[in-house]
């Protein structure tokens, strides 16, 4: 017997590229934190870089979790 899929092959691709869209958002969002927190670090601020990590991790995270949601997908 074969297994059925959830979502139709056009519900997929609209998942997916929502996805896409989310994880483009967060890459431009961790770029971002990069580009601030070494300015700031270099500036003298040294208070920022473990939150700042931290921000970036959790994005890293989201991402690596969307991932593995997209490949139980198929």
């Amino acid at each position: 017997m074969s297994r059925r899929s959830r979502f139709a092959r056009s519900q997929r691709m609209t998942v997916v590229t929502g996805m896409l869209a989310f994880v483009v958002v967060m890459v431009v969002l961790q770029l971002w934190l990069l580009t601030a927190s070494v300015n700031a670090y270099l500036g003298g601020d040294r208070s920022i870089v473990i939150p700042a990590a931290a921000a970036s991790l959790a994005c890293f995270g989201l991402n690596v979790g969307l991932l593995r949601y997209m490949l139980r997908l198929d």
